[in-house]
């Protein structure tokens, strides 16, 4: 995918900061037409030639596990992986925590007659409910569901340092 930017060859001016609108109109009074005087700029060609880019990413930027070290890659997984478990664990702690105080909250509203429960409904739903999934139950897996895990199942074979380390990490991460 290319990311392209227009700019204009034969425009003496830059129209962003043009002084008025009468300037702006004469501007577009002088144009010939909407496309003649416009060429396509390759953003992403355009910035692999700066010297930042080749400073930060090297000369070609290829994919991870080529450019990167064994133990790099390790670490960035690892590293990745801990934060990620660490903030799991933090996160899950917290909703199972509201989770567990909401059910309570409402158990002890229903058992001090705040709230009323039909169970008899509840039963009826519940059966019909579960008709409605038996019907639509099928052993076959959409195809969306497999081509999204063919694309993980070879992002992990590409990278298997970093998912590698990432996995540690994140059990490491949600043991502390």
């Amino acid at each position: 995918m290319t990311t392209t930017a227009v700019r204009s060859a034969s425009c003496p001016a830059d129209p962003l900061h043009l002084s008025s609108w009468g300037q702006l109109a004469e501007l577009a009074a002088t144009s010939q037409g909407p496309f003649n005087a416009y060429e396509a700029l390759d953003l992403a060609e355009f910035a692999k030639k700066q010297p930042w880019w080749r400073k930060l990413f090297g000369q070609e930027t290829q994919p991870s596990g080529e450019k990167y070290s064994v133990a790099t890659q390790l670490l960035i997984g690892s590293v990745t992986g801990w934060c990620t478990g660490f903030i799991f664990q933090k996160v899950g702690k917290l909703t199972a925590t509201a989770v567990g105080g909401g059910f309570f909250l409402l158990q002890l509203a229903n058992h001090t007659g705040y709230i009323k429960v039909d169970w008899k409904r509840v039963e009826k739903d519940m059966k019909k409910a579960r008709e409605h999934l038996t019907i639509r139950k099928s052993n076959q897996i959409p195809t969306e569901v497999k081509s999204k895990v063919e694309e993980v199942v070879s992002l992990v074979k590409k990278n298997i340092l970093v998912t590698g380390g990432f996995f540690g990490g994140f059990l490491l991460g949600m043991a502390s």
